[in-house]
């Protein structure tokens, strides 16, 4: 199962704060100049890469000189705020030395569960990666309320591998992996190398408890690498501080716990697509477009729509049908019904002159689209 490590083209690497901080002494810069080294090399192997970085508020808490974590909202915030400034510059720094671009990105829950934003944060990130430009996320501490904030790191890049559609969520943790006993009281405890993500028996083995500077403990890269495994991406909880540990992960190295989804990432969509959404409006296909889809896999284009019922928003679930009525596909609008009744039958680039603007050139991508 490790080639599916190696093979992977997307990864997400989320670092946690008590290796960022060198367990709360301030950013760990030496540390952090190791890590963007290994994350370097990857993207010049061709992958793509995603940083979700904890250590905002542990950064913060070091710069005000707070021993603790507070446990007030508002101070949390004011922590988020200090050390936000610090984390990003080093980031920035760092990858810069290596002539890597970087980009700033603060999510909220909010910005995961509002369809339309979802869409944006989508659409921007992949943007980034097809720019070739590293996007550095962080949970946007400074204005998150309890009701919105995602509780953790680990739950929002698995948020994140499910967003930009990765293969591959890496969890860089203060300890080597999940093992089948504590081993601060079980000297004889053993790494779990691979189970699969949904195996009951691994909760009992995860325990409960989280570090003093973060909010997540293994239970939390449990429940995170469950959240990947559903759009079908492997993850990788493993070591931060094992030499060359990206690296030797990509080279097929048994390393951490892999763990495996039921599905591949493409199954799992499908699924999804298929039967998980209701529909909102139907697409009727001319002839070339109906092939285009059906034969060659193609995305839906603008020029191959003749008609368009229902009403329907950006991001929402329609059915395409060829000219005699029968369906014979469905996916994800990337325009509302309104804007598509303006742009059918007309090319991508004549988008722009008619409404002003071009959210995509295509009007469902095949990433989003399944065929029946």
């Amino acid at each position: 199962m490790r080639d599916k490590v190696t093979g992977a083209q997307r990864w997400v690497v989320k670092i946690g704060s008590a290796l960022l901080t060198a367990d709360g002494r301030g950013l760990d810069r030496n540390a952090m100049a190791i890590w963007v080294q290994q994350m370097v090399a990857l993207r010049r192997q061709g992958i793509d890469l995603v940083l979700v970085s904890s250590g905002a508020v542990a950064a913060g808490m070091s710069r005000l000189g707070w021993l603790e974590r507070p446990s007030a909202i508002h101070e949390l915030q004011a922590a988020a705020a200090v050390g936000q400034m610090s984390l990003v510059k080093a980031w920035e720094s760092s990858f810069a030395e290596h002539n890597e671009r970087t980009a700033q990105i603060l999510l909220t829950h909010d910005d995961l569960s509002d369809r339309k934003r979802y869409l944006n944060a989508r659409s921007t990130l992949r943007t980034l990666l097809e720019l070739g430009v590293i996007p550095v996320i962080n949970e946007n501490d400074t204005v998150a309320t309890d009701e919105i904030r995602f509780g953790d790191n680990d739950t929002l890049a698995a948020l994140v591998a499910n967003l930009v559609e990765a293969d591959l969520l890496v969890i860089l943790t203060d300890r080597d992996g999940m093992y089948d006993a504590d081993p601060s009281k079980n000297p004889d405890a053993q790494v779990i190398y691979e189970a699969r993500a949904d195996d009951p028996k691994l909760d009992a083995m995860a325990g409960g408890s989280a570090g003093a500077l973060g909010r997540g403990g293994m239970q939390t890269k449990l429940r995170a690498a469950r959240l990947a495994a559903r759009s079908g991406a492997y993850s990788v909880i493993v070591g931060g501080r094992i030499e060359h540990v990206l690296d030797r992960l990509h080279a097929g190295e048994r390393l951490g716990t892999l763990l495996t989804p039921e599905q591949c990432r493409d199954g799992a969509r499908k699924q999804w697509l298929a039967g998980h959404l209701q529909t909102r409006g139907t697409l009727t296909l001319d002839a070339g477009a109906t092939k285009a889809l059906t034969d060659d896999h193609k995305s839906l284009l603008s020029v191959g729509v003749t008609a368009v019922q229902g009403n329907f928003l950006r991001g929402e679930m329609v059915v395409c049908v060829d000219d005699q009525g029968v369906e014979v596909a469905r996916g994800l609008s990337n325009y509302s019904s309104a804007e598509a009744t303006k742009i059918i039958g007309l090319c991508s680039e004549s988008i722009v002159e008619t409404l002003g603007y071009m959210a995509e050139a295509e009007l469902i991508h095949r990433d989003n689209l399944v065929i029946l």
